[in-house]
């Protein structure tokens, strides 16, 4: 399957509310998950990590900018880090099965969209760079955004995409697509950023220092120290460690005790394996010897299975049929793309978008649904446990099977809408993917009874009658309509 990685940076690291939304904005697309957010306010900036499928981080870096635009105001901002805009760096990063070609053209997508539907003006960097200048990000922040206006009156510097001024409040946006980079920093015990700043200069490869490294030196008034900032754009080449014992030799030279080191953002197992192997002297040493990386490769759905199949009591069937739900709106979805993807369709496509839109947002919550129903029961097991004579154990009880309950409940009514959805794409449906459509109907229904036959075991152990009959009642009005 091809994925891409989306790192975007925003110009907010104080206002939580604002990165709240932001981050909203993200886990609202369906086929994207949310790997990290970091927020520093020392740099006023944060950075989210999320994974997905070229339609997914191409909608969720889309809404995300959107967000920024309407409620970053670039011209009270202030933080240590360079930056040109709210949305200051939106970069793509292929992953697996996906080229760095498929990257660069969803840059230029993204950059496209953004002009036009958000008035803003779009440089393109890293890999999707139209001019050599703008392969390197630090060329385009030159100036920051106090100085963006001015430069932009420059022939040369006229965006790729978008107006030829700055957007009012968000400034501008740079889209890019680039390799995984680690991004690494090290903390002086120090206030001194003037050494801080010289010990970066030295690091960095612009001006002599390691390859494949950028460097910056900051100061950081919260944790009363300054820092050297540094993004390893090869780590394969330029390693962690590498970087690190550069700055600790110029930190000495300087007479700044090292203090800690960070890293920002997820980072490749392989980053952290060559770490190891320097500093332990490990003779030889693999990422496969990694006991986790072998039982993770490839081996989710296995793994699954291997927890369906033991003797624990989770997962079971709530489980099952909210993985069932997933499969059913999967199928959906997949039936809808087909027909988009065909011109002879054209009369369809509404539909099938919207079906196809509906379907994969059932998708991303029965994922949360099968999860969410083995932490329930477990709830429940927890609350049995509690000691007998305990006044609290069958509130407890009472509380987690109402839980317990309200899970399937909601994979029941879900699955009806699945129902739904089947019945609205099979009449327009391409004629090979009419199988598709009945096994998608098969796998609702047994989602519904299934989900059914959970709500009714839970309710049944019940003892408080008024959470009891109003989830009797829920269950009821969704029997009402026949499922076949």
């Amino acid at each position: 399957m091809k994925l891409y990685e989306c790192v975007p940076n925003f110009s907010e690291g104080k206002n939580e509310e604002v990165v709240a939304t932001l981050r909203k904005a993200i886990e609202s697309v369906p086929d994207v998950k949310l790997l990290d957010v970091e927020k520093d306010p020392d740099h006023n900036r944060s950075v989210f990590t999320f994974v997905g499928t070229s339609e997914g981080v191409l909608d969720a870096a889309f809404k995300a900018i959107k967000v920024a635009v309407e409620l970053i105001d670039m011209n009270r901002h202030e933080g240590a880090h360079p930056r040109i805009g709210a949305a200051d760096v939106v970069p793509f990063v292929p992953l697996f099965d996906a080229t760095m070609e498929e990257a660069v053209n969803l840059a230029h997508k993204l950059a496209k969209r953004v002009s036009e539907e958000l008035n803003l003006p779009v440089y393109l960097y890293g890999e999707a760079a139209q001019k050599p200048d703008r392969y390197d990000l630090a060329n385009i922040r030159k100036g920051q955004y106090e100085g963006l206006a001015e430069k932009m009156k420059d022939p040369n510097w006229k965006p790729d995409y978008g107006p030829d001024t700055p957007h009012p409040t968000a400034g501008a946006v740079i889209i890019g697509a680039r390799k995984l980079l680690v991004a690494y920093n090290v903390n002086l015990a120090s206030r001194n950023l003037k050494a801080a700043k010289r010990i970066a200069r030295h690091v960095r490869a612009k001006t002599g220092g390691l390859a494949f490294v950028k460097a910056l030196g900051f100061d950081l008034p919260t944790k009363e120290m300054v820092q050297v900032s540094m993004n390893l754009t090869d780590y394969g080449k330029t390693p962690i460690h590498a970087a690190y014992e550069y700055v600790k030799l110029w930190a000495e030279r300087y007479s700044q005790p090292v203090y800690e080191s960070e890293i920002v953002g997820l980072v490749p197992m392989k980053a952290l394996v060559d770490v190891a192997k320097f500093y332990l002297k490990l003779n030889d040493f693999k990422t496969d010897q990694i006991i986790e990386s072998r039982i993770y490769d490839g081996w989710t759905l296995d793994l699954y299975l291997a927890d369906l199949a033991s003797s624990e009591a989770v997962p079971g069937g709530g489980a099952v049929s909210a993985l069932s739900l997933a499969q059913a709106s999967a199928l959906l979805s997949m039936v809808a793309g087909i027909g988009l993807k065909r011109k002879k369709y054209r009369e369809n496509w509404e539909s099938f978008g919207k079906i196809r839109d509906r379907a994969k947002q059932i998708l991303k919550r029965a994922k949360e649904l099968v999860k969410e129903d083995s932490d329930a029961f477990a709830k429940v097991m927890e609350a049995y446990g509690l000691p007998k004579d305990s006044p609290e154990r069958r509130i407890k009880i009472d509380e987690a099977l109402e839980k317990a309950a309200k899970v399937p409940l909601e994979t029941a009514l879900l699955s009806k809408e699945v129902l739904r959805l089947a019945d609205q794409i099979e009449p327009i449906a391409p004629k090979s993917a009419h199988s598709d459509v009945s096994v998608a109907r098969y796998q609702a229904e047994a989602a519904f009874k299934g989900a059914i036959e959970n709500v009714r075991i839970n309710l049944s152990s019940m003892k408080d009658d008024t959470r009891k009959e109003k989830l009797k009642k829920e269950l009821e009005n969704l029997e009402q309509t026949e499922v076949t």
